[in-house]
């Protein structure tokens, strides 16, 4: 099963063409898109990307950059409403981000510890957002460590010894677009991490693939994805999308299971 661990389908950039996009993505193999919150002005247009399309699974939370101090603490206290209201796949995307600000770290590693604790609550997975952050990350993680914390490390830009660690917490790898970056890096070691620690994603419309680099990135280009990962452990691309596929399933599904 090809699956989108990570896509934006309700992001603006999909507002022209998205029943094209979608349906291009299906078209390319795509079973099931797992939806990533970022904060409470993207939730209506979460809850009508699972309304009007099929195959949609959305996670709830609070994305560090959306964490702001005058505003995280309600902001919080609406994931929990929600989390308390429905059913969800997982809790994210959460994590820290010190890349754009700097300045709200206190407030970022509290949001995370907050909504770690809610997908313990809930038995769900986590996804994480890491950028400029895999110390403060990872220290919170050490504070968190027990058999209810697991999840998917998304976006994983990493080196071997980070993603070790990463895998140590429990979490999966969330690989996409920057493994075929010529100066991606993360292509030279991947092999020696086992594929079972490994999903697909896009971020889209971030972070397309080579060749489409510097444009909208979209679902379908997931395949892409699989295709490299193909050629870096050197296993026939179906193989890659089954055994991607099941390690996907067997994240968000254990947090159906509890």
């Amino acid at each position: 099963m090809l699956i989108d661990t990570h896509t934006h389908l309700y992001s603006e950039e999909f507002d022209d063409d998205r029943t094209e996009m979608i349906q291009r993505a299906v078209d390319a193999g795509v079973e099931r898109f797992y939806i990533p919150a970022i904060d409470s002005t993207y939730t209506q247009r979460m809850m009508n990307l699972e309304k009007n399309y099929q195959n949609i699974y959305l996670m709830m939370g609070l994305h560090p950059t959306s964490v702001k101090p005058e505003t995280y603490e309600q902001e919080l206290k609406l994931v929990k409403e929600w989390l308390d209201k429905r059913d969800f796949w997982a809790v994210g995307e959460i994590g820290i981000d010190l890349y754009w600000d700097q300045s709200t770290l206190k407030e970022q590693q509290l949001a995370f510890k907050t909504q770690i604790g809610w997908a313990k609550e809930k038995g769900l997975p986590i996804v994480i957002h890491c950028r400029n952050s895999f110390d403060e990350i990872f220290e919170v993680l050490e504070s968190e460590k027990d058999d209810r914390l697991f999840g998917i490390f998304h976006c994983f830009t990493g080196t071997k010894e980070q993603a070790e660690r990463a895998i140590s917490f429990n979490m999966k790898l969330g690989i996409g677009g920057v493994v075929t970056f010529k100066n991606g890096k993360i292509d030279q070691f991947l092999n020696q991490i086992p594929i079972e620690n490994i999903v697909l994603e896009t971020d889209s419309p971030y972070l397309s693939p080579v060749p489409y680099r510097g444009k909208r990135n979209e679902s379908a280009y997931v395949s892409l994805v699989a295709k490299k990962l193909a050629e870096v452990y050197q296993l026939p691309e179906q193989q890659i999308i089954e055994i991607t596929g099941k390690n996907a399933l067997s994240v968000f599904e254990k947090g159906k299971s509890v």
